[in-house]
């Protein structure tokens, strides 16, 4: 495409990408209730599936330049971002008496080694000949700034779709009468208004910002998902679902109109044979946001369900016939174990007593303890308190984005030839 077009091609791409993640949800969610690990089985066909179309239909326009791979760029990169990404998904686990691993010093290790290597990464593109990744490209201040304001909204709403999964599948779902196994997948039709802002902002954000420019949507785009996460601390657990949809379309409307017009600047900036390590540069900032997103806000969550669900727990179940001391070992129990219970589709109460044998003693209200309220009940209030901490985390994020959109470039950077 050409540059006055690229913002709205970007748009349509984003729309694709977006619309597979959203058809994922749905299959996943069914696919969970049959069983959990089909949803993992069922990227196999459609990656061969995808492979088998891609080699037929897609085909190489531009010309082929000489080079060699980066062996050396190609494994310190490679080790550094798996080393990276391996510490934050160890992160969330608890530690010792710790309830995440950020005291662990493996993990406090293989993220020195992880940052070591990247460093590591960056000296070896300085000098080879033929660099998988050109450093010098961040003297560009639309790609170095582009980069920055993708990596913060990433990290700002990276977390956000699991927040808000367990949010309805933990809480708000079975307070409505739905079972805790059909969760899964009417959490992702109740995130549908997300993805339909998305789908709307996308490819006319993209259209438009050919026309006048990046800046607006970029810096309007975060300031509206700003804007959003404030608004989702404000209204109450269990609440109006016609709320909760506003606000979510919303915010992927804002992801929608700032997502394009960044990957334009981004694009736009570099000359046109450093386009394809441009987009990978964009694509590894956007995954590595993501994941450090999750690992970030899940341990806000668990650190602030930490100081409450405990207390609360306890007295929830020996109030229901739980003897005092299966309740307060089950109470201390990491609070990752009832967040990914929800997330997976299963009943917490009834995964966390089940090795005690507590639901089968005379006396303890089994019914009551499984049922559809207790858990959304007990865990609302230290939720919320948790859900305001990482929501205000996320808002800093976006505004953060905005104001590193604000400085990078209005209009797209001018055509650059080819380096030679």
């Amino acid at each position: 495409f050409p540059a006055n077009q690229r913002g709205m091609a970007l748009g349509i791409n984003q729309v694709a990408a977006v619309a597979g993640s959203f058809l994922g949800l749905l299959l996943g969610g069914a696919l969970s209730e049959w069983d959990w690990r089909a949803v993992f089985w069922v990227g196999v066909p459609i990656g061969v599936l995808g492979s088998i179309w891609a080699v037929r239909s897609l085909h190489e326009l531009g010309e082929r330049t000489p080079g060699r791979l980066d062996w050396a760029g190609t494994a310190t990169l490679g080790l550094g971002l798996t080393v990276l990404l391996t510490a934050i998904t160890y992160s969330i686990q608890p530690h010792g008496d710790a309830p995440t691993g950020w005291t662990n010093p493996a993990v406090l290790g293989a993220l020195a080694l992880g940052v070591a290597a990247i460093a590591v990464f960056c000296v070896i593109e300085l000098r080879v000949r033929y660099p998988m990744l050109d450093v010098r490209l961040f003297k560009s201040k639309p790609f170095a700034f582009g980069n920055v304001a993708a990596l913060m909204a990433a990290v700002g709403s990276g977390g956000l779709q699991f927040m808000l999964i367990i949010w309805l599948q933990g809480i708000w779902l079975p307070l409505h009468g739905y079972s805790y196994e059909s969760t899964p997948l009417w959490s992702g039709i109740y995130l549908l208004p997300m993805t339909c802002g998305f789908l709307l902002a996308g490819p006319l954000a993209g259209a438009l910002s050919d026309r006048w420019g990046a800046r607006p949507f970029t810096v309007g785009g975060m300031l509206v998902a700003a804007g959003t996460f404030v608004a989702l601390t404000l209204i109450p657990v269990n609440f109006p679902y016609w709320l909760f949809a506003v606000l979510v379309f919303l915010n992927g409307l804002g992801g929608g109109v700032f997502t394009a017009p960044n990957s334009a600047v981004i694009m736009s900036s570099v000359p046109a044979d450093h386009r394809g390590s441009a987009s990978g540069v964009r694509a590894t900032v956007f995954s590595a946001g993501m994941s450090l997103s999750i690992g970030v806000f899940f341990s806000l969550m668990i650190v602030g369900l930490a100081n409450s669900l405990p207390g609360a727990m306890s007295s929830g179940l020996r109030d229901h016939g739980v003897p005092a001391g299966i309740a307060d070992q089950v109470a201390h129990t990491p609070p990752v174990g009832s967040l990914f219970a929800a997330f997976l589709g299963y009943n917490p109460i009834a995964e966390l007593l089940a090795p005690s044998g507590a639901l089968q003693r005379p006396g303890v209200q089994a019914d009551v303890l499984t049922g559809h309220t207790f858990f959304p009940l007990l865990i609302s209030g230290p939720f919320h308190t948790g859900l305001v901490v990482v929501f205000s985390a996320a808002t800093v994020m976006m505004v953060l984005g905005a104001l590193t959109s604000l400085v990078s470039a209005g209009r797209y950077a001018t055509e650059v030839r080819p380096t030679r």
